[in-house]
């Protein structure tokens, strides 16, 4: 049993998995999510301390959440988020979309695309494969 101090109103809780926030914290930021998320779809044109404002919610959990991919503003929104690799305005989530790609890209280089690339496959080049083995005492 992992005991731990919220850290939004620090009272002690039974820790399981995620932020350091108890059941009560964690339920009252999931209403603010949905009180946001409605007045994000109901004033398309505020922007991010507006909504901070008229939703009594920081800016850093607006962006939080936007980088979580739980809010995705519209096109015609005027809050954006930025890139964290390169700083390009963004609508959602943590990279735009060339960082995507080319990260995509790096990933995939570092890995063959089959295990014959490789040059170690196992069983095409062990001839005592199909042999049984013996234990000696």
């Amino acid at each position: 049993m992992d005991v731990k101090n919220c850290r939004s109103c620090g009272r002690l809780f039974n820790y399981l998995a995620g932020p350091y926030v108890c059941d009560a914290c964690r339920n009252a930021l999931e209403e603010k999510f949905v009180e946001v998320k409605e007045y994000i779809r109901d004033n398309k044109d505020a922007n991010i301390t507006e909504i901070s404002e008229d939703c009594d919610v920081t800016v850093k959990q607006i962006k939080q959440w936007v980088r979580e991919e739980r809010l995705i503003l519209s096109e015609g929104s005027n809050v954006y988020i930025e890139c964290e690799n390169c700083g390009t305005a963004i609508r959602t989530g943590r990279f735009c979309e060339d960082c995507k790609t080319k990260m995509r890209g790096t990933l995939q280089s570092l890995y063959p695309t089959s295990p014959a690339d490789d040059g170690k496959d196992f069983f095409k080049t062990n001839p005592n494969k199909n042999k049984m083995r013996f234990l000696d005492n």
